[in-house]
């Protein structure tokens, strides 16, 4: 008999990782929050909102029952945005076997709590079971089984290496890390730079900013994260700039077309209104701000985008103010 395991959330990459495991020879139960979106997929065996033409294997079934979804499970993938996060693990959490592996995939940091998503489910479940999975995927080449790389980390080597082997393809390569921390900061922060992206992208700024944006924007979340205790490596990797990279250029990113959007006219609100799923890096932006000033480090790029996004500043205002900030040497860190 195939292991079970349970995708907890129905979006794009929670579908993806379904596929994907389901390909690896697991017997996957793709969970919704509601019954009406679970008969949707069960009666179409397509994901019409975040993965139009996509057909879903026979193999894979659906449910919104809480009450048995994790029964003999092998483990979860959490792939819940950073919003829900917290009132969906503590709606399942009863329903959890002890020390069961959590998988998480989700990219935010929640508002006024500032915690990351691991950090949400932790204290949710009451578990320390826990893996991070993140890198450079956009959901679409990954469906087409188009070359890719991920990383999954966990303070558990050999959790990680469980879920390296549970992922692995010979179109997707896995590799695993340690810094939990630097992983989960990476794929949060570089949401924001990816508005900003978006933004360059629709003012028609050029590529020499655009390069210029994402050099400097690295800098800044790697300031971040090393103040919070990660690891300063992990910011050049596949979950910083890898990730980092992609969000940026590709034309199907949520944050980036959101900045684009902006850049071109639209309100904070006719944009949201627009893209289908979360902005991620909308609410990441909020708490950044806040991380930011805990931590006392520098992010202009983050701030110039906060101000736009919070306090109505005109863009064309914000990007002239970053480029007339005082000169200084050039710093990595």
């Amino acid at each position: 008999m195939n292991k079970k395991v349970v995708i907890i959330g129905d979006g794009a990459m929670g579908t993806v990782c379904g596929l994907i495991l389901a390909e690896n020879t697991f017997a996957v139960t793709l969970w919704s929050h509601s019954q009406e979106q679970s008969d949707n997929l069960k009666t179409f065996r397509k994901n019409r909102l975040f993965l139009p033409g996509i057909t879903l294997p026979d193999s894979m079934q659906f449910s919104s029952c809480d009450t048995d979804i994790f029964q003999e499970a092998e483990f979860a993938v959490s792939a819940v945005p950073c919003a829900f996060l917290r009132s969906v693990w503590q709606r399942l959490s009863p329903h959890l076997p002890s020390g069961l592996p959590i998988l998480s995939i989700t990219k935010g940091i929640e508002n006024n709590s500032l915690a990351r998503p691991s950090e949400i489910i932790g204290v949710s479940t009451k578990s320390e079971n826990l893996a991070t999975f993140s890198g450079p995927n956009i959901a679409d080449e990954l469906t087409r089984k188009l070359p890719a790389t991920s990383t999954v980390a966990s303070l558990d080597e050999n959790l990680a290496r469980k879920f390296q082997q549970a992922f692995n393809t010979h179109w997707l390569r896995v590799y695993t890390n340690s810094d939990m921390i630097g992983v989960e900061l990476a794929g949060a922060t570089k949401n924001v730079i990816a508005i900003a992206a978006g933004i360059i992208d629709g003012l028609g700024s050029g590529d020499n900013a655009k390069a210029a944006l994402l050099t400097r924007g690295l800098v800044e979340i790697t300031r971040l994260g090393v103040a919070m205790g990660a690891q300063q490596e992990t910011f050049i990797g596949l979950s910083g700039m890898g990730d980092l990279v992609t969000t940026c250029v590709s034309p199907k990113g949520r944050n980036r077309t959101f900045g684009q959007m902006l850049a071109q006219g639209k309100s904070v609100a006719q944009v949201l209104a627009e893209i289908p799923g979360q902005v991620e890096g909308v609410n990441t932006c909020r708490s950044l701000v806040e991380l930011k000033e805990k931590h006392k480090v520098d992010m202009p790029i983050t701030q110039a985008v906060a101000d736009i996004l919070f306090n109505e500043k005109p863009v064309t205002q914000a990007i002239t103010e970053l480029l007339s900030r005082p000169l200084k040497a050039e710093s990595t860190l």
